[in-house]
């Protein structure tokens, strides 16, 4: 199926769920922040929130870092 991934359109599995996508994407999902449709997707319920085509998903990597002073 078709969605818009991170403002790219994108090609991925049918019947996945954002943990899914997450996996298929190979990015971990304790590192990330996940907004579908520009609602926040809560980590506890990756599993059970099913992506769908056309649907419009960010995926935000928490940085470390800083000036290192």
């Amino acid at each position: 199926m078709r969605i818009t991934l991170n403002g790219e359109k994108r090609e991925v599995p049918d019947n996945t769920n954002v943990m899914g996508l997450l996996q298929f994407l190979a990015i971990q999902h304790q590192r990330v922040a996940v907004e579908l449709n520009e609602l926040i997707v809560k980590k506890d319920r990756y599993a059970e929130t099913v992506v769908k085509e056309g649907d419009s998903i960010e995926v935000v990597a928490f940085m470390g870092g800083g000036s290192g002073r």
